[in-house]
C-alpha cells in the first residue's frame, strides 16, 4: 500500500517519511490553490488528519 495526500494533484509514496517531506516542500503551493487542510492516508486508512494547512497564529 501507499501512501498519498488526500489531494487530487499529489503523487503517491512508498513511505510516510517521504509523503511528510513532499507536503513540507509543497504546502504553500497547496495553501496558494485554495486547499485548507489535508489528510495523510495509508491505502484507504487515514494516518492523521484533517491537518490545516494555515499558519498558527
Amino acid at each position: 500500500m501507499t501512501y498519498r495526500w488526500d489531494q487530487d494533484a499529489a503523487p503517491t509514496f512508498a513511505d510516510r517519511t517521504t509523503a511528510e517531506e513532499w507536503l513540507s516542500a509543497n504546502w504553500r503551493d497547496l495553501l496558494d490553490a485554495g486547499v485548507d487542510e489535508v489528510t495523510l492516508l495509508h491505502g484507504d486508512e487515514v494516518v492523521y488528519g484533517p491537518m490545516s494547512l494555515h499558519p498558527a497564529d
